[in-house]
């Protein structure tokens, strides 16, 4: 499977629209959904779509903030393959002032202080990040109105991150280095908008947590119900705030024998033996991501370093793996595999 820059291009043309018509699907679809509560005291509980009026879809509310940054890039990326009238007028009419202030409210409850930490965080500020990045009416109208929102979790996090001791190195929703690579986008735009206090607390929270690794043990993964290399993710991360020599020496002792394709557990697929079972289908999200992250990681090497061909090579054969699993399949894979999809054919 050849899989540069064009070939992702060729791919996302033919599945923009599905992907876009997928995501849509997914955020108005109410049930089944799976709810986070803090239950204090006796009483009629509330439904999931009065608390989260805009993310009620999906399953569950990362899932559907995941759909709509999948449909707000490709929208965005690719106007002329995506049904942009019926998806617009689908946001339009979830993501509303009155309905961000709903959600703000429980994210601002104290009690609620580790919801969707920190996984759902920071897919919540990349949402932000890419409707900043939308020279559009729609894009423009929409990060307004998502930005109190955006503006809670961001001082969630800064509030948060100096309490954190121990970064959680696992391959499923508390994942660290994931979380704090997905928010890197919105905090840069903070910072040059004189802003830097996100920005500086990610950076401070990565360098303090990752410097100092070294020959990581991903001979581990994966484990069963992983949709993220732990891995890669931490290498992704500090691609991002090393320069890139510094990062390439970096990698040399956290994975030191990438060049030669070892650890084999690290290149080889996940198999993905039911779909229809929601931790199983993990895997076919850890197949996509791992992918997205051997393309990131190669882009920042050098063009001579032995490890690019390894890493581009790994990308294509996990592609390959699980980008058939997108549509057409269980619920458990739909209401959230098109986002890694789109994350990995545009990176």
């Amino acid at each position: 499977m050849t899989f540069d820059a064009a070939s992702r291009q060729t791919l996302l043309h033919h599945h923009a629209e599905a992907y876009v018509n997928l995501a849509i699907q997914n955020i108005e679809r109410e049930y089944p959904y799976m709810p986070w509560l803090v239950v204090d005291g006796p009483g009629t509980l509330p439904s999931h779509r009065e608390l989260h009026p805009v993310f009620y879809g999906s399953f569950d509310w990362h899932s559907c903030v995941e759909m709509y940054w999948t449909a707000v890039r490709l929208l965005r990326l690719f106007p002329n393959d995506t049904p942009q009238t019926g998806a617009r007028e689908a946001i339009s009419n979830l993501l509303t002032d009155e309905h961000i202030e709903v959600e703000v409210a429980f994210f601002a409850n104290p009690a609620h202080r580790g919801f969707e930490r920190p996984y759902g965080w920071g897919w919540l500020l990349s949402l932000q990040a890419e409707l900043d990045r939308w020279d559009d009416p729609d894009g423009r109208r929409w990060a307004t109105t998502l930005r109190p929102l955006s503006r809670e979790i961001a001082h969630n996090f800064v509030t948060w991150l100096p309490l954190l001791t121990y970064p959680q190195r696992t391959g499923v929703h508390q994942n660290t280095a994931f979380a704090l690579l997905r928010s890197l986008d919105h905090a840069a735009d903070l910072a040059n908008a004189g802003k830097p206090a996100l920005h500086d607390a990610l950076r401070e929270a990565g360098l303090r947590f990752f410097t100092s690794d070294t020959d990581y043990p991903a001979h581990y993964e994966p484990s069963g119900a992983d949709f993220l290399s732990a891995a890669l993710s931490e290498a992704e991360l500090m691609s991002r705030l090393l320069l890139p020599g510094d990062f390439a020496a970096w990698l040399d002792a956290f994975l030191p024998k990438l060049a030669v394709v070892q650890p084999a557990q690290l290149f080889t697929p996940a198999e993905v033996s039911d779909g229809s079972d929601g931790q199983i289908a993990h895997l076919a999200g850890l197949n996509l991501s791992r992918a997205a992250g051997f393309l990131a990681i190669a882009n920042v090497l050098e063009a001579g370093d032995p490890r690019v061909g390894a890493l581009q090579d790994a990308a294509a054969v996990h592609a390959n793996a699980s980008l058939g699993s997108v549509s057409g399949g269980d619920y458990m894979l739909e209401h959230w595999l098109a986002a890694y999809a789109t994350l990995l054919l545009t990176t």
